[in-house]
């Protein structure tokens, strides 16, 4: 595999899902998945558009009741392209009529190739070759160019250009017995010449209009053909159709260019009439492939990593960013959206928001800080919706939902199907308050690594405060202990939903929420010492924050019960160490992968509840968000030994009891014992660099990818391999490489400044950008040096830190 290139060989059918998600192209406004653009959907491919943020809620009728569930909607399909001879049949993919496949993710570009050579039944034997782009400089637009060149034959050719409005949400097997039409057509027809069309759809429920235009032109040595058309039109599809001749071994190149508006754009008139002006002034093919070749350079520029050697893991890690960066990028700065845990890729878990930004926004923090503004903003305009859910739970404050999508609700549903059983039981994952703690540690951050200071004092202090009140206000105090405790919540373990046994929902004292409810409450009270007192006293007045509620904070500081195990292991939740153990290896004998153990438990009508097994880092993420120094210092503050000693053993008996579940938990583990064996680190990294282009969890990845795991594995490169440090004002750095890399470089932005860093086996060098304002400090193993604008700094890496 080349650096920059994902390639496929061959046509297999049953490796198109997959192959559709991860050659998905998007711009931060749309994306569309990498499908075959002579087919609709039917079992091997899937063709879904998805524009950022767009959901619609529907009714379905579930194990007798109804539920509401809000989907990211499947958009009308805008890549309909094929073609017959005259007197011949329309070109499909079936293997057994393709002499050659080959299909080419151009990451540098984002631009989507496909060579193929196909004979008919009548030996006809014809060439095609496509390219198509969705475009990132003007994220309206994107285009196909279709290149056919008729091997041992001349004749009538006919090209049949369609945009489809028929399609349904149905990319997700466990969801289909679902309700699945979310779009109404509006209006179809030409859109003012007689090569180009359009079409308007309307979501049933959430009323947003989708407009999309299409232009379909024949080229010859880069001159118009001489063609006939004719409008193709049903209830929910139009296009043209387009009759030329063809001579053997002459390519004609087709291009189709195609704009997508909806209701909600900014500066628009009206979607249609945007999108058809739109496609007529869209240009050729290759107008837009320059520009989108120089879109891409620019982020290219800012967000790249180069590693040495250049083995699977460049690529990989290459592939991460590029749908990071298609996920979310300078195009979603103005948009009112989140971060989807799966992407705009596809439409598992209905393309909802979920903790996932916890892992994508320190991409971003050090390269475009710009766009985490612009993503904390949807968690803002939802604080008023987090206040009514805690008010409606009995709470203080603003509680998030652990779903959200469109306006703040709680999406979670109440009900979860077990693909491996067929049946239906509760979910009680919304009792997972930890989200609240990473909205407020993401704000946090972003702050610490921008020193933006305007932020902080209109949205930033607000959220922090609210979430606070929130999370003091469901500790309580225990007589007994003399500690403050909270009850009835979930960890990000997932497995463990309540006590064996038990009618109530949730766990007693889940480590990792009670030790970021310290934290939150830390960083709450420190927002109010550094706030400006003008704005100090508005926000209070403003949210009606008291003096003594900000008194209970500092007693919660000083006083929350961590659990421990009796030999000293800090407990995934009170009463972790007397629930049963488990035959690992009998359980990985009898059912080969136990990733998702909670499925194939409850399968037998047992339940991992009664267990000591985690589906991914719980206590561990602690590890992972904050360093050894912070949150030794929470422990010590709260009366507890956190020695070295305690948190290896605590890092081995939780990494021997979890079954890796989630696509996150490699990531977070990865991170968590770079410190104590790099090179089992390494391996882990690697491992979760293949999650989703290997589909380890065996089909989920075809559904979308995910997002957080992408994200979690460019975050190690920056954390532990660059070493850079940001938990503090002063940008520090600390490298140390692991076994399978001689050197790394990449580009990284701190409070305005931009830095080149280049990692090697024994040097470290750093080069401060020339149009910096002033000399910064900077902190490498430790020594503080200020460096001025266009300086470099160079020394070696420590013996210790050598391999």
């Amino acid at each position: 595999m080349k650096d920059w290139s994902l390639v496929y060989e061959g046509f297999i059918p049953s490796q198109q899902p997959l192959r559709e998600t991860l050659c998905t192209l998007g711009n931060g406004y749309f994306a569309t998945r990498g499908a075959a653009s002579e087919h609709k959907a039917d079992g091997i491919h899937y063709p879904g558009t998805y524009v950022a943020g767009a959901y619609n809620r529907l009714a379905s009728e579930v194990a007798e009741r109804t539920v509401v569930n809000e989907d990211l909607v499947n958009f009308p399909n805008w890549l309909p392209l094929t073609f017959r001879p005259s007197d011949g049949d329309w070109l499909t993919l079936l293997p057994e009529r393709l002499l050659h496949y080959r299909q080419e993710l151009n990451l540098r570009h984002g631009v989507l190739s496909r060579t193929l050579r196909t004979r008919d039944a009548t030996g006809r034997e014809t060439s095609v070759a496509t390219r198509r782009i969705v475009h990132m400089e003007s994220p309206h637009l994107a285009a196909i160019e279709y290149v056919i060149t008729p091997e041992n034959w001349s004749g009538e050719i006919i090209v049949r250009s369609l945009l489809d409005g028929s399609v349904i949400n149905s990319g997700v097997a466990r969801y289909r017995s679902l309700s699945s039409k979310h779009l109404d057509i509006v209006s179809l027809g030409e859109a003012g010449e007689e090569d180009s069309v359009f079409l308007v759809a309307r979501t049933i429920q959430s009323r947003l209009e989708t407009a999309l235009a299409a232009r379909t032109r024949v080229y010859l040595a880069d001159e118009p053909v001489p063609a006939s058309r004719r409008i193709v039109r049903t209830a929910e599809t139009v296009g043209n159709e387009t009759t030329f001749s063809v001579r053997a071994g002459v390519p004609v190149a087709v291009e189709k260019i195609v704009a997508l508006h909806t209701s909600r754009d900014a500066a628009s008139s009206e979607a249609s009439i945007e999108a058809r002006a739109a496609v007529l002034r869209g240009g050729r093919f290759a107008d837009l492939l320059r520009s989108q070749e120089r879109a891409w350079g620019a982020l290219w520029r800012r967000c790249d990593m180069e590693l040495v050697p250049a083995n699977d893991e460049q690529l990989i890690l290459r592939l991460h960013m590029f749908h990071l960066l298609q996920t979310v990028c300078h195009n979603t700065i103005g948009l009112d959206v989140g971060v989807p845990a799966r992407g705009w890729h596809g439409e598992a878990y209905r393309g909802h928001i979920f903790w996932d930004e916890l892992f994508v926004f320190p991409c971003f923090n050090l390269r475009m800080p710009e766009i985490t503004r612009a993503l904390l903003l949807y968690r803002f305009r939802r604080l008023g919706a987090a206040r009514r859910l805690a008010k409606e739970a009995g709470h203080s404050g603003a509680m998030f939902p652990w779903q959200s999508a469109s306006n703040g609700d709680e999406e979670t549903q109440r009900l979860h199907l077990n693909p491996r059983s067929g049946k239906w039981g509760p979910d009680h994952s919304r009792h997972q308050r930890h989200v609240n703690a990473a909205v407020a540690f993401n704000v946090w951050q972003y702050h610490r690594v921008t020193g933006d200071r305007e932020f902080l004092v209109h949205y930033g202090a607000e959220m922090l405060l609210d979430i606070a009140r929130f999370l003091c206000s469901i500790c309580h105090y225990d007589e007994a202990s003399g500690r403050f405790e909270i009850h009835g919540v979930m960890g990000p373990d997932e497995y463990h939903e309540q006590y064996p046994d038990s009618n109530e929902t949730g766990l007693r004292n889940n480590a990792y929420t009670n030790v970021m409810t310290v934290w939150v409450l830390e960083r709450a009270l420190e927002a109010l010492e550094i706030l400006p007192p003008e704005s100090k006293a508005e926000v209070c007045e403003r949210i009606g924050l008291t003096g003594d509620e900000i008194n209970l904070w500092r007693q919660i500081v000083f006083g929350m019960k961590i659990p421990f195990h009796g030999d000293g292991i800090v407990s995934q939740f009170e009463g972790y160490e007397r629930l049963a153990a488990l035959d690992w290896d009998e359980l990985r004998r009898k059912h080969g992968s136990i990733d998702r153990l909670d499925r194939i438990l409850k399968a037998i009508g047992d339940s991992p509840n009664r267990y000591q097994a985690s589906k991914q880092a719980d206590v561990l993420m602690l590890f992972y968000l904050l360093s050894r120094r912070e949150l030794r210092r929470i422990f010590r503050r709260l009366g507890y030994d956190l020695s070295d000693e305690v948190v290896r053993r605590t890092v081995d008996y939780y990494l021997a009891r979890t079954t890796h579940g989630s696509s996150l938990s490699k990531v977070v583990h990865a991170s968590v014992i770079d410190r104590f064996d790099r090179a089992a680190a390494w391996d882990l990294f690697r491992q979760a660099l293949k999650s989703d282009v290997a589909d380890v969890q065996g089909g989920t990845t075809p559904e979308g990818i995910h997002l957080g795991a992408m994200s979690g594995t460019v975050d190690i490169v920056l954390r532990h391999y660059a070493g850079v440090d940001t938990s503090s004002p002063v940008l520090s750095f600390h490298p140390r490489l692991p076994p399978g890399l001689d050197s790394l470089r990449l580009r990284l932005r701190h409070r305005g400044q931009w830095y080149k860093v280049g990692v090697e086996r024994r040097r470290f060098r750093l080069e401060v950008d020339e149009h910096g304002l002033a000399p910064r400090p900077v902190r490498v193993y430790g020594v503080t040096h200020v460096l001025a604008p266009g300086s470099r700094f160079d020394c070696r890496i420590p013996a210790s830190d050598l391999l």
